[in-house]
């Protein structure tokens, strides 16, 4: 698998598609090891990198079904994943995720969220009757680029896209029954928990 996952790492530089990157990586590793999800979701599956990173510290029955809008990632990713070990755990959507919400079925104890960052507001109130109720949901690069916790004004071209992070988090931290910390890692990874109450 490490052979795989570098060539991976050489095809994403190559081609700039982003994959979550070394510092958040750690971050995400330790949360899939403690959490060792059953079911998981990942909304933006780009070539397929972490859902493998799922597959592989997931619990050994672990099934995965990850979201991809852009249709030459997706069969990437299908690809790669084809030539791994997990082939048979993790399915790879075509398609907006909106859309293709609405036919998944849940419950999922883990969600990744890496897709458009201004939507992620829009993606977890669609994901809350998905959730397990202990449910874990990591979203990527919500700092974004260090925009977001800062008194400066972003350039105009990111202003939207901080201001829905902004309000991304505001959700999370005030949604009853989660509790989210802000690991400032790599782009910052928000991640919410649900603690069974609800």
């Amino acid at each position: 698998m490490e052979a795989l996952l570098r060539e991976m790492e050489d095809y994403g530089a190559r081609h700039h598609v982003p994959i979550i990157n070394a510092q958040a990586r750690s971050a995400f590793c330790r949360i899939l090891r403690e959490e060792r999800p059953h079911r998981a979701l990942e909304l933006g599956t780009a070539i397929g990198y972490s859902a493998l990173l799922m597959a592989m510290l997931g619990a050994d029955d672990i099934e995965i079904q990850s979201m991809e809008l852009n249709e030459e990632r997706a069969a990437a990713a299908r690809e790669f994943i084809r030539r791994s070990p997990y082939k048979d755990r993790i399915v790879v959507m075509s398609g907006d995720a909106e859309k293709l919400l609405e036919d998944v079925r849940g419950p999922f104890d883990f969600v990744f969220l890496d897709a458009a960052k201004g939507q992620y507001g829009r993606y977890f109130r669609r994901i809350l009757p998905l959730l397990s109720s202990r449910a874990v949901v990591v979203a990527d690069n919500v700092l974004f680029r260090g925009y977001v916790r800062s008194e400066e004004k972003p350039p105009r071209r990111y202003k939207t896209i901080v201001k829905r992070l902004r309000e991304y988090i505001e959700l999370v931290n005030h949604t009853p029954g989660f509790v989210t910390e802000i690991l400032e890692k790599g782009d910052g990874l928000a991640v919410s928990r649900r603690n069974g109450a609800c």
